[in-house]
């Protein structure tokens, strides 16, 4: 069984965040950015971490936190296949558990216990509310080659991933038992979602 010490991270930072209307990473969340939020907790199980940002200029926050490892995307908004891909060539761990910049109520326990269920599997991938969650999963280092094919094929569904590698599914009722209100499922696409996850936290004004 592979543990959380065993693994690193990935969190990707690239997207449009056209629906909050400002960069998701950059939201405040108790004093911090959102992204430093997320990097707190996860430090919490994992000592490598890798960040997979947009371009160096393209117009995106600075991604700036001491002791991470930082990859840029070659072009903008070149979508999630891409950028999971290039996180999982520049991690030097095995495993890595990977999320995105929107998840503020992450829970590195969750992410841990999910390590926990890899066994010989290539990827384990939650499913809540009847979507695939491939952005709060874990990876095998390996499965950047099959989903370099399924990009060089025009696929461009993270989900599709579940289908091109050897991936585990848990559904609700496992994952409930780790978190039991599926908090750290939860991700911010719009204002009323940062409302929402600000007054889940305690933190709404």
């Amino acid at each position: 069984m592979t543990v959380a010490s065993e693994a690193g991270a990935i969190v990707l930072v690239g997207g449009q965040s056209s629906r909050m209307g400002q960069p998701k990473a950059a939201l405040d969340f108790g004093g911090v950015p959102l992204l430093t939020r997320i990097v707190i907790e996860l430090k919490c199980w994992f000592d490598e971490i890798v960040i997979v940002a947009a371009p160096e200029l393209a117009g995106q926050p600075r991604v700036e936190i001491p002791g991470l490892k930082i990859v840029h995307d070659e072009s903008s908004f070149g979508g999630p296949l891409d950028a999971l891909r290039r996180g999982l060539n520049a991690l030097d761990r095995d495993v890595a558990f990977a999320c995105s910049c929107d998840l503020p109520l992450l829970n590195a326990d969750v992410a841990a216990e999910l390590v926990g269920m890899l066994d010989d599997f290539d990827a384990v991938i939650p499913e809540v509310g009847g979507k695939l969650q491939p952005l709060h999963a874990v990876y095998r280092k390996r499965c950047a080659s099959a989903i370099e094919s399924l990009a060089a094929s025009g696929e461009k569904r993270l989900t599709a991933s579940s289908g091109a590698v050897n991936a585990k599914r848990v559904g609700e009722h496992e994952l409930r038992r780790i978190d039991p209100e599926l908090n750290s499922f939860f991700n911010v696409n719009t204002p009323e979602d940062y409302q929402r996850a600000l007054k889940m936290a305690g933190l709404a004004r």
